[in-house]
């Protein structure tokens, strides 16, 4: 019996490996249609009785403007280009920082964002948190980071059931996201930490707040390369 559990178990975690690295493997080159998020957010609008909403429209890393790309890295991970999916520098200032006070800060890079969405689930716990390692892992392995930009910013919540830079861009400032100017960037950046949440136009003294810091590390930060 414990034979066959053992054999069970062991088939299984090949089976996961197997599945997982070809995933990520095939979404190399292959646009991400759906991720869990977006299925449990249409559940749970239907099951609160609202109005389904799903708005997503991918587009190549190309049509994308490079204001969104800089003003995600800089609102969201600034060492985007230089770490291997983990900024150990910003979890030690997270766990300092949240040593300290009641309010609780994180250290997610884009890699790992982008991980949890493609793959995973929303709700936090020691099992997602490992699997996220495992994920961020495999695709800082086989996608370059422009691939991972370009997962990242097609397939983020950015509003209640808008999904991706295109359609946060038509719904939030009705032009494409090729041609958000750098204040209509800072502001979608802006609400990133909680899109429900948040609006990004019209913006509030807080988003305000926010998009002028973006705006500002923006400037510091230079002209955006992968390479």
């Amino acid at each position: 019996m414990i034979r066959k559990i053992f054999r069970f178990l062991y088939k299984s975690l090949l089976w996961f490996f197997a599945i997982s690295i070809g995933l990520v493997v095939i979404f190399k080159w292959v646009p991400i249609p759906v991720t869990p998020l977006m299925v449990i957010r249409t559940v749970q609008q239907i099951a609160n009785g609202e109005d389904v909403v799903w708005k997503h429209d991918w587009e190549p890393i190309e049509n994308i403007s490079k204001n969104l790309q800089l003003a995600v890295i800089c609102s969201e991970d600034q060492n985007f280009l230089n770490h291997h999916g983990f900024d150990m520098e910003a979890i030690e200032k997270a766990l300092e920082f949240n040593k300290k006070g009641k309010k609780t800060r994180g250290a997610s890079t884009i890699s790992q964002q982008t991980a949890k969405n493609v793959f995973l689930w929303p709700h936090r716990s020691w099992l997602r948190k490992g699997l996220e390692a495992y994920f961020t892992f495999l695709i800082e392995i086989v996608w370059s980071k422009e691939r991972i930009m370009e997962v990242y910013l097609n397939s983020i919540e950015m509003g209640n059931g808008i999904y991706g830079a295109e359609a946060a861009a038509q719904h939030w400032f009705n032009r494409s996201a090729s041609n958000l100017r750098v204040n209509q960037a800072t502001a979608i950046a802006a609400i990133l930490p909680n899109p429900l949440r948040y609006r990004a136009n019209p913006a509030t003294n807080y988003i305000q707040g926010r998009k002028n810091w973006i705006a500002r590390q923006m400037g510091f930060f230079g002209p955006l390369n992968y390479d």
